[in-house]
C-alpha cells in the first residue's frame, strides 16, 4: 500500500480529499493536518510515501514545506494541490521536486488520474532493477510520446476534440448538459470529455453555487 498524509488548511477539504485518496486502489491514508508544521511532524512520525501539500497553510508557505520535506534524511515525494497558478509557484513547485501539480478546483477523476500515475511510475522503477536502459528512462520522464497524454479507455480522439472545439467556442463556462447539446453527445459522454480536459489542463471546472443541494459542475477552455 502507497501511505499518504494530507495537509490542507480546510478541514472540510482535507476531508474531502482523504476520501478521494483512500477510495483508489493501493493507497491509504495516514492522516490529515492542516499547518506546514503539523505536515513536518507528521512525516516524520508516519513516514508516508506520498504527500498531498497544499500551499496556502496559515503558519508558512507550503512551497518551504516542500523544500524541508524534500532536503530531510528521508525524502518524501510531493503532490501539490493547491488554486495557486501562477507560473513562478508552479516553477518553484518543479525545482523542488514535486511529482506532480493539481490546480483546485478539480474532480476525483483528475485526482485518482495523478495517483494511478505515481503508483504506476512506482510500479516500473520497482521492477526495472539496479540499472535502467534509455528506452526505460525516457518511459519514466515522459519523453519521446511526441503528443498529448493519451486518452482514457472508452473515449475517441476525434470525440475529444469535438468537445474542445465546442468549449474554446463559448464564450462563458458550461455545463456538461449544455456542453451535449453543443456537440450532440449524451450528458454522460461529455461529462467525461469535459473532465479528461480538466485533466490534462485544457480546461478548468469551476463550481456554481445555488440556493440549495449541490454546487453545479461549470466548465471553461483555458488551453
Amino acid at each position: 500500500m502507497i501511505r499518504a498524509l494530507v495537509v490542507d488548511d480546510d478541514f472540510m477539504v482535507a476531508r474531502i480529499h482523504s476520501g478521494y485518496v483512500a477510495r483508489v486502489p493501493g493507497f491509504t491514508v495516514v492522516g490529515a493536518v492542516h499547518t506546514g508544521q503539523a505536515a513536518v511532524t507528521a512525516v516524520a512520525e508516519h513516514r508516508p510515501d506520498l504527500v498531498l501539500l497544499d500551499i496556502y497553510l496559515p503558519d508558512m508557505s507550503g512551497l518551504d514545506v516542500l523544500t524541508t520535506l524534500r532536503g530531510g534524511s528521508r525524502p518524501v515525494d510531493i503532490l501539490l494541490i493547491t488554486a495557486a497558478r501562477d507560473v513562478t509557484t508552479i516553477r518553484a513547485a518543479m525545482r523542488g521536486g514535486a511529482v506532480n501539480y493539481l490546480i483546485k478546483p478539480f474532480t476525483a477523476e483528475a485526482l485518482t488520474e495523478r495517483l494511478e500515475q505515481y503508483a504506476e511510475i512506482r510500479r516500473q522503477l520497482s521492477a526495472i532493477g539496479f540499472e535502467v536502459r534509455q528506452d526505460e528512462v525516457d518511459r519514466l520522464f515522459g519523453a519521446g510520446k511526441g503528443g498529448p497524454p493519451p486518452l482514457p479507455k472508452g473515449l475517441s480522439t476525434t470525440t475529444c476534440a469535438l468537445v474542445a472545439e465546442a468549449l474554446k467556442e463559448t464564450d462563458s463556462d458550461v455545463s456538461a448538459a449544455e456542453a451535449a447539446v453543443l456537440t450532440g453527445l449524451s450528458r454522460v459522454s461529455a461529462r467525461r470529455y469535459l473532465e479528461h480536459l480538466c485533466a490534462t489542463g485544457q480546461a478548468e471546472l469551476r463550481p456554481r453555487y445555488g440556493t440549495a443541494g449541490r454546487p453545479e459542475h461549470r466548465y471553461r477552455w483555458t488551453g
